[in-house]
């Protein structure tokens, strides 16, 4: 017998864009979505992203995609490419994107700033690009910039919600009327009632990252996903407004530590970055010592409830969805 999660498919744009059997997007997750990571969400039914601002030169990222390529079996893939405000003096955008065309990646994700420089040779390679924002405004500008797809976070979101207090639910109804090309939502996202929701609000699918934090298959520590575990929707906290890159992470030691700072008016990047460096968030994936570290969660900490297989939570989300889909057919009445 097939699992629920096949029989219960959704067929949406997203689906056919990306040829995978659920409208569900794995969200980038810096230093957790490698190759095993990406695998096990193809394996799912999922779309999954390798991020690319997790190896710091070329050559690792060109083994990384090797590596899926086999782990996958040769099915599709992507990677994840973080192009925000330049906080270094040297970033990598230009390279990462040559060695996506080079290696026949078929799919990638944006987020910042617009990806509007990149699109011709991307498009010329054959890449589909979906391009994730925070607001509506700017997917209607990746649009015009011929991006193939977008994603829309809320600020439910964990990561970076951007600076708009808007919600997923919002940003969602918004989109409908505003874009002609595929879009999915996320921020919050982590029942299968919410997917159908996002569905019939107009959505093709939905991003999910934080709820995918306690998946077995994930390259964190056990005690890290205890952590999520244990976690509420209400443990989250926003930090770096003062230098406008919002982020949402656990909170912890060192989100008290940069909220502190910024309640004084000393926030900079000189005085955060140190606090907030992608090396102590690593550490804490792979000590599982979540005291410290900017570690990106969102609201749907809510449903984090166990740690368990990847296609145990995605069989559930789809069945609910379908379940929630079949609730809204018995309560339809329709006029004489």
């Amino acid at each position: 017998m097939r699992p629920a999660a096949e029989t219960a498919a959704f067929e949406t744009r997203i689906t056919t864009l990306f040829g995978i059997r659920h409208p569900i997007l794995a969200g980038g997750l810096q230093w957790l979505a490698d190759a095993d990571w990406v695998a096990a969400a193809i394996d799912a039914g999922l779309m999954g992203f390798i991020t690319a601002a997790s190896f710091p030169d070329d050559a690792g990222l060109v083994a990384e995609i090797r590596r899926c390529r086999d782990l996958t079996n040769g099915r599709p893939f992507g990677v994840n490419v973080s192009m925000l405000p330049k906080l270094a003096a040297h970033e990598r955008v230009g390279e990462i994107m040559k060695v996506i065309v080079d290696e026949g990646v078929p799919f990638v994700e944006t987020s910042g700033r617009s990806p509007a420089e990149y699109v011709p040779m991307l498009k010329a390679a054959g890449v589909r690009i979906i391009h994730k924002v925070p607001a509506v405004r700017y997917a209607l500008s990746a649009e015009r910039a011929g991006v193939d797809a977008v994603a829309i976070v809320g600020f439910e979101c964990g990561g970076h919600p951007g600076t708009d207090p808007v919600g997923t639910f919002v940003q969602a109804a918004m989109a409908a009327s505003a874009l002609s090309i595929p879009y999915c939502v996320g921020g919050g996202v982590g029942t299968g009632s919410q997917i159908a929701a996002a569905l019939a609000m107009g959505a093709d699918g939905v991003v999910i990252g934080t709820r995918f934090l306690v998946a077995e298959e994930l390259g964190a520590h056990r005690d890290f996903k205890e952590a999520v575990v244990r976690a509420r929707e209400t443990d989250t906290v926003l930090v770096m407004q003062s230098v406008r890159n919002t982020i949402r992470i656990l909170r912890n030691e060192t989100a008290a530590a940069v909220a502190a700072i910024e309640a004084r008016g000393e926030g900079s990047l000189e005085t955060i970055l140190p606090l907030v460096s992608g090396r102590i968030g690593r550490e804490a994936y792979r000590t599982g010592d979540t005291r410290r570290g900017a570690l990106a969660m969102g609201h749907a900490l809510a449903f984090t409830s166990e740690i368990e297989p990847l296609a145990r939570i995605v069989d559930r989300l789809v069945a609910e969805a379908a379940a929630a889909v079949h609730r809204l057919d018995g309560l339809v009445r329709l006029a004489p």
